[in-house]
């Protein structure tokens, strides 16, 4: 089975995203999809990177669990708000930390918001960073308008059937991508 890992993030205090990660997590595991895992930034809380990764003389151990986890997951879900037009600097952080791991990784993006537009500017911002690093980002986005009055804390959609429905799209997406990519290994 696929493995996709779910990249939360935001680490604000009251963050919203998050919530969308765990409905990602939980609709790939109900649906016997893929394994799932969190890479929950707020738990990982790495300072500022002052070098890439593979040029760091002593990496700490999260930073090199993190890279693991990037390398070996089948795809990626980059779940993130949308700050002022674009993403937040814990996720910029992380992406230039690394160059081999993004590499032709097929990588999903949902875009988060509070407001009506469900973060469509970071999309662009985002989009650009990951091609950057020769990500293979997927054509299908998952922009959420209202977060918090779509997704209760714990990740649970008050409109299942129409947020299933959506995601089936977009996780079907991921899929044939990381299965295509799979191919060419």
């Amino acid at each position: 089975m696929k493995h996709i890992s779910i990249i939360s993030s935001s680490v604000r205090v009251g963050r919203n995203s998050h919530r969308v990660s765990l409905y990602f997590q939980n609709f790939l595991l109900e649906n016997n999809l893929a394994t799932a895992e969190i890479l929950d930034l707020k738990e990982f809380n790495f300072p500022i990177f002052t070098e890439r990764l593979k040029f760091q003389k002593d990496p700490a151990p999260n930073v090199l669990d993190f890279a693991s986890k990037i390398k070996s997951s089948d795809g990626i879900i980059i779940v993130t708000p949308e700050y002022n037009g674009g993403y937040p600097a814990s996720l910029k952080n992380v992406i230039d930390l690394l160059f081999e791991e993004w590499n032709h990784k097929p990588i999903g993006i949902s875009t988060v918001s509070t407001g009506s537009f469900g973060g469509s500017q970071a999309i662009i911002a985002l989009q650009f960073s990951l091609w950057k690093m020769k990500a293979w980002t997927i054509s299908a986005m998952y922009p959420v308008p209202n977060v918090s009055e779509l997704f209760n804390e714990f990740g649970v959609s008050v409109n299942k059937d129409e947020s299933d429905k959506l995601t089936s799209l977009f996780v079907k997406e991921l899929i044939w991508c990381m299965n295509a990519n799979s191919l060419t290994q």
